[in-house]
């Protein structure tokens, strides 16, 4: 009874969701609207001129695009406690969050409204989507198993701040926790290891029917789960498990490793595209590879086509505006007074009927020294291939440039940990370095004749050292992410540091 009245009060926003797909540009134009209406009378409305926008024009002309650096001190001057300063509302929350590996934190705020009409209203969304595609569905028959960040919250000058997941969980309502395993307590446990163990004890006796987290930490728990249970595969565990909730990073290096622990042609796995920022996309089809693009969360959209990024030539477009294939840098402007902000990911529209998207990485994390433009779904498609040719699979890999010294060519140094390694790591090379060459035609043209780039460099990494790497920085779970590339040699240098102190002392 309670799996069926729960699934038609979710199912009944499906007529929502279809009013902005067939209306969006409308919809996107009331979001606006609301938003400057919203925020005219507060500093960044006075110093813009919100109260004045008729439409968006009238936005984009006196409203610059900015980065985190631009915006922050007006963030810190909220996290002080001060009002008015960008959103009409107090802002008690911050979402802590260093993207990748970055020294430097961010502080995200996360308004009421935020997180109300944006990320609790996308949780929701997630279920309702999948329950109208699998009408025999049974979630809410079982719990479901949710693996957030590793960060308690802290106080400082009458706000908080935290992971994003730990501002979710404390704001939940005390029902929410009935349907999810583990409990509040340990979900917002701070040691990473003794997290997995306590998340572990008590999931065990559950009976899950969905799991909702980032793929590469919650592959991590899930192994150590079987491990600690003794079982071949999580449906000798869980027999009602029937659908995974997956973001924060791509899912294509962990496919593979998730059909063989979840052995089901009929289990489902649905993407999702959420960040501090906001929540941004739900995968609406099964058996589909991209997302729905949510307009109606409080955020407005637009985009910079990434081959005039960072340019003079670089132009923003609203969402009416956008081709498909092409690749774009995403602005935002959200109802936690983030305004004209560049988030920092690439994404690239599938469809426009209804606006369906991909994201193919982020507009720092690219390798283009030499000219090549390669982004994560250029490496993240090359190396599924080589992996499929060579029977291997990945579990964490980066890469970065080998600079050119004196008559000597450039070329890409790549460090992959695999969770099944090749028998060939030359032939593995050889077949990353072909496909490369298919998904990108200026990397093809760089490799021809080894005429700028030589062969690619990779190393097969020892077990663990992308795990001991995060460790040190104290950045293991949750929504920390490996940086997979880099126009720098940082992280490459800094991992192959690790591994050869390990040899040393072997």
């Amino acid at each position: 009874m309670l799996n069926t009245i729960t699934s038609w009060f979710l199912k009944r926003r499906i007529n929502q969701i279809e009013a902005f797909v067939n209306d969006p540009h409308q919809v996107q134009e009331r979001v606006l609207k609301e938003l400057t209406q919203a925020a005219k009378d507060t500093e960044i409305g006075r110093l813009y001129n919100f109260a004045e926008v008729k439409d968006y024009n009238d936005f984009a002309r006196n409203t610059p695009v900015v980065t985190y650096e631009d915006f922050e001190p007006y963030i810190q001057r909220a996290r002080e406690g001060e009002r008015n300063v960008f959103w009409p509302s107090a802002i008690k929350w911050f979402a802590k969050s260093s993207g990748t590996t970055n020294a430097k934190s961010k502080f995200i705020p996360v308004s009421n409204e935020a997180l109300e009409f944006c990320h609790y209203k996308s949780g929701k969304d997630m279920l309702c989507l999948y329950l109208n595609n699998n009408e025999g569905a049974q979630l809410f028959k079982g719990k479901s198993l949710r693996l957030g960040g590793s960060k308690q919250l802290y106080e400082q000058n009458g706000t908080y701040f935290g992971d994003l997941s730990a501002i979710l969980i404390e704001n939940l309502p005390f029902w929410a926790e009935w349907s999810c395993t583990p409990g509040n307590k340990v979900s917002q446990m701070s040691e990473w290891e003794s997290k997995l163990q306590a998340i572990i004890a008590e999931a065990k006796n559950e009976n899950v029917t969905s799991i909702v987290g980032v793929p590469s930490w919650m592959l991590v728990l899930l192994n150590r789960l079987l491990e600690s249970t003794g079982k071949k595969h999580l449906l000798e565990l869980w027999p009602n498990l029937e659908v995974y909730f997956h973001g924060g990073v791509s899912f294509v290096p962990y496919r593979e490793q998730y059909r063989n622990i979840i052995p089901s042609e009929g289990f489902r796995y649905y993407e999702t595209y959420n960040a501090s920022e906001g929540f941004f996309g739900i995968q609406d089809r099964n058996n589909s590879d991209e997302m729905l693009l949510m307009l109606d969360y409080g955020i407005f959209y637009e985009f910079i086509p990434m081959d005039s990024f960072g340019t003079g030539e670089e132009k923003v477009i609203p969402l009416s505006e956008v081709e498909l294939g092409k690749n774009y840098a995403m602005v935002i402007s959200t109802n936690a007074g983030l305004w004209r902000y560049l988030i920092g990911d690439t994404v690239r529209f599938t469809s426009v009927v209804p606006y369906r998207i991909k994201i193919t990485g982020r507009t720092k994390h690219f390798i283009n020294v030499f000219g090549e433009e390669l982004i994560i779904e250029n490496a993240e498609r090359a190396l599924q291939k080589a992996c499929e040719y060579t029977n291997s699979s990945i579990k964490d890999y980066t890469a970065a440039p080998i600079f050119m010294e004196g008559k000597e060519k450039g070329g890409h140094e790549w460090v992959i940990e695999f969770e099944r390694a090749p028998d060939n790591l030359e032939k593995f090379t050889e077949i990353l370095d072909l496909e490369l060459q298919k998904q990108n035609s200026d990397y093809e043209a760089k490799r021809y004749n080894n005429m700028t780039l030589n062969m690619p460099k990779v190393h097969a990494a020892r077990v663990g050292l992308f795990h001991d790497w995060l460790k040190g920085k104290d950045k293991l779970g949750g929504q920390n992410k490996v940086p997979r590339l880099s126009n720098s040699r940082e992280y490459v240098e800094e991992l192959l540091g690790i591994s050869h102190k390990q040899d040393l002392k072997v």
